[in-house]
């Protein structure tokens, strides 16, 4: 019999959920995968998109070493992603953000759907798609309040040199 393809994937990934005591349908819920999915995922018959390991990997909140592992048993290399760790608040809770080097893609936006809480800000970046023009998420970005605040004066400023610019012309 052979063995399934991403198997040692598979099993590392239910390791982790079961270690955080959490369901198939807890970890489909929070990484937004259909639970079908998650479970051939689990099994190591299906290869994870880039999109889902980055995902698992934030939500287990997986340390650097351990997140380039998951990275590699999905089959994907090194040498195809930026890796660069960002401490985020005074009490040093480290975060690893995962760049891809190969993806310099523009993502345009007609539409925008903002969530924020006491710790941050997560900002929708939508896109309306298909016959009946339904909003879909083109783009996500995270960020702590602080860093909401900086890019606000950031747009502005950018904003306004851009105008000042423009009638000059």
């Amino acid at each position: 019999m052979d063995k399934a393809p991403f198997s040692d994937f598979g099993k590392q990934l239910k390791n982790m959920r079961q270690k955080a005591k959490e369901t198939i349908a807890d970890v489909s819920g929070a990484v937004e995968v259909d639970t079908s999915e998650l479970v051939a995922i689990e099994a190591g018959k299906n290869q994870p998109s880039e999109d889902i390991v980055l995902l698992l990997i934030s939500h287990f909140a997986l340390k650097e070493d351990e997140a380039l592992k998951m990275w590699e048993l999905a089959g994907f290399d090194q040498e195809r992603t930026g890796v660069s760790s960002l401490v985020s608040d005074e009490n040093g809770i480290q975060q690893t953000a995962y760049i891809s080097q190969n993806d310099a893609r523009i993502l345009y936006s007609d539409m925008i759907h903002i969530n924020a809480n006491k710790y941050g800000v997560v900002i929708n970046f939508l896109q309306g798609l298909g016959s009946n023009n339904q909003p879909m998420a083109v783009s996500r970005i995270g960020m702590s309040r602080e860093h909401a605040e900086s890019l606000m004066e950031v747009l502005k400023k950018t904003l306004k040199h851009s105008s000042a610019k423009t009638e000059k012309k």
